[in-house]
């Protein structure tokens, strides 16, 4: 939420990829599929921002995963919840790939992304990923 109490748009955005990419998951379909579907059903359409992370996140899912594997820290991809790994994977593809936007901002939006949609302790396992992965792409570049 912003100062006004508006919520930001990219964040609504990064909440509809994120919606997108987690039904992904078990749906099996294209993002392209899941766009269309996603604006027939709801009869509303989804943001540019929200398709190009959507899209932007499937193209580049093993570079990102890996990113993310790397510091799991006890843990593999498989083991954490989806809705971490997909909050995660957002974040990761844009340090990457959106260079507008600032690395703090992206994992401060993860973290609230977490607290919307997945458990309370998945908000500071999501920042710990992160901000390692962060130092890490910091450290690489």
């Amino acid at each position: 939420m912003s100062k006004t109490g508006k919520s930001h748009p990219r964040h609504a955005e990064r909440c509809e990829a994120f919606c997108l990419l987690f039904e992904q998951i078990f749906q099996k379909e294209s993002i392209e599929t899941l766009l269309k579907d996603a604006q027939d059903a709801r009869d509303l359409t989804i943001g540019p921002y929200a398709a190009q992370v959507a899209k932007g996140v499937n193209e580049h899912m093993e570079e990102i995963d890996g990113h993310i594997e790397k510091h799991l820290r006890g843990w593999r991809k498989n083991r954490i919840s989806k809705v971490a790994l997909t909050i995660m994977r957002i974040c990761v593809y844009e340090m990457l790939y959106e260079k507008d936007v600032p690395v703090s901002v992206s994992i401060n939006e993860a973290v609230e992304i977490a607290k919307e949609y997945a458990t309370p302790a998945d908000g500071s396992y999501v920042n710990g990923v992160l901000g390692a992965v962060a130092k890490s792409l910091r450290s690489e570049g």
